[in-house]
């Protein structure tokens, strides 16, 4: 595990709700020491961090998103982060559709269909 391999991630699907997944990760890598930053549309605070309505809205560009949303949003995030410039994707196991990884592929973004946590030993 090595937190500094990233200047910034943004995890897509960040909630307040303890049980789902998407709070766990954003908890458990702010745990970690990794820069990370969350988004949903609702805005808002999450564990005392401002939560983003959009990748867009994040001061910085990040150099990861990982996605923790159905797969139509993630299909959504990859147009947004071909705008943006964003050149690589995690989707967490789930979030992914073969539509997404096909579109984020013909963008030249690099597509990881895995779980962040698991393969990087933060779980």
């Amino acid at each position: 595990m090595n937190p500094k391999e990233y200047k910034l991630i943004a995890v897509v699907g960040v909630s307040d709700d303890a049980s789902k997944y998407g709070h766990k990760i954003f908890r458990d890598l702010l745990n970690a020491g990794y820069p990370v930053k969350g988004v949903n549309p609702k805005g808002g605070f999450v564990l005392g961090q401002n939560v983003y309505k959009s990748v867009a809205d994040i001061e910085q560009r990040p150099d990861l998103v990982i996605t923790v949303v159905p797969p139509p949003v993630t299909e959504a995030v990859v147009e947004e982060c071909n705008k943006l410039g964003v050149k690589n994707i995690w989707m967490q196991p789930g979030s992914d559709s073969d539509l997404a990884v096909q579109k984020a592929r013909e963008y030249g973004i690099k597509t990881t269909q895995a779980c962040f946590m698991v393969l990087k030993g933060v779980w």
